[in-house]
């Protein structure tokens, strides 16, 4: 089976061709990163008019590289939810005319559930005959624990099997997405913050180490307040947000023993000066990145770990944006190694808004004979279809 799925969610517009839920055909993205960098954030109208003009032309390309037909494609699946609302109505309104078209069945996506599903994506691999569509070697094993951090969501979910959903934990603020991109601009580091915090903090960490001085030492130089929520798999990093923010402009009460010699108009100049203080890889800048990074992977590690743990998973998965941030994979390994469970994530390509995902998480609906007739709208405030534990 050939899906064509379609990604338009916030400011990426994806076409994708995947078999049988699982093997690329072809996977194309066009970013709108550079658009949205001047502004420090995606800007709703920008986005869906870009969306509007890269739509057609990704659709166009992602058929010519899987050397495909209408003839044989099997479905069109697009987002509906959550996202942007302009965003969502352009590649939803795309794919439910292009299956109308060809007469071809449509299915509307959750993002959310998308983002798990790149788990079952292989990179690289040829396809392989699928006698049953629910289980193929190297596919995730059910029970398993998933951690999806993706923009606003920061969620702890255990997957029983394909389509069951039980919540276990939730942000009850800002998510670590938003909270990754919230302290780079405090910190004028740019956007997304993701990466460029994730860079800053490996600047100061090979700092450390052209001084012989332990990694560690970048990754304590500011200690940063972690929200632990006893008693729940809940997650909080609006306090720690909040911290940085003090910290950044120099009001702080760290002793003085535990942080760099830097002065509060030092500090306040990082803030000031932005990109090109990450440029010139300032230290303080780098350090204060480190140690925000540290006490973020750390609660979603300990947390994840915790959740393993009491409910007797054989595997945890990560998924959305904030998974292709490597210093939290390892520190999941870390937690996950003494209870030998296999810790899975996508290619850093698949952590991403894509329209792979899309297709593979389409692929299990449409084998469970599920179609969305042609009046299905946008939902921006999806969520998961969670089961009562």
């Amino acid at each position: 089976m050939l899906v064509l799925g379609i990604e338009s969610s916030c400011d990426e517009t994806g076409a994708a061709i995947i078999q049988d839920g699982r093997y690329l055909r072809s996977n194309v993205v066009a970013s709108q990163i550079e658009i949205h960098n001047r502004y420090g954030g995606v800007v709703p109208e920008v986005a869906s008019r870009q969306q509007l003009a890269s739509i057609i032309p990704v659709i166009e390309t992602a058929m010519e590289q899987a050397g495909c037909d209408w003839k044989d494609i099997s479905a069109v699946a697009a987002t509906y939810g959550p996202g942007l609302a302009g965003s969502l109505l352009v590649g939803l309104t795309v794919g439910k005319t292009l299956a109308l078209a060809q007469d071809l069945p449509f299915l509307g996506v959750n993002h959310l559930e998308a983002h798990i599903y790149a788990n079952w994506l292989r990179k690289g691999e040829e396809p392989q005959p699928v006698a049953d569509w629910r289980y193929q070697p190297g596919d995730p094993v059910f029970p398993l624990l998933c951690l999806i951090i993706s923009g606003a969501h920061s969620e702890l979910v255990l997957v029983r099997e394909h389509g069951h959903y039980e919540l276990l934990g939730q942000t009850r603020d800002d998510a670590a997405g938003e909270a990754f991109d919230k302290v780079a601009r405090i910190l004028g580091l740019g956007y997304p913050g993701g990466p460029a915090i994730q860079k800053a903090a490996e600047q100061a960490e090979e700092e450390m180490r052209r001084q012989n001085r332990p990694i560690r030492d970048a990754r304590k130089a500011y200690r940063m307040p972690r929200a632990w929520l006893r008693g729940t798999y809940d997650f909080s990093f609006s306090g720690l947000k909040t911290a940085m923010l003090h910290l950044a402009e120099g009001v702080t009460n760290t002793p003085p023993e535990t942080r760099p010699s830097v002065t509060t108009k030092q500090i306040s100049r990082y803030a000031r000066m932005g990109a090109h203080a990450a440029q010139q890889g300032a230290p303080d800048v780098g350090l204060l990145a480190a140690g925000f990074q540290e006490a973020v992977v750390d609660v979603l590690a300990v947390k994840t770990r915790w959740a393993a743990e009491e409910y007797q998973v054989k595997q945890v998965v990560l998924a959305g944006g904030v998974a292709a941030n490597t210093r939290l994979r390892e520190r999941l390994s870390e937690e996950l190694t003494p209870l030998q469970l296999p810790l899975s994530y996508p290619p850093i390509e698949f952590c991403t808004d894509n329209a792979a995902m899309i297709a593979s998480a389409a692929y299990f609906h449409l084998c469970r004979g599920e179609r969305h007739q042609l009046d299905i709208d946008v939902v921006p405030g999806l969520s998961l279809p969670f089961v009562e534990k």
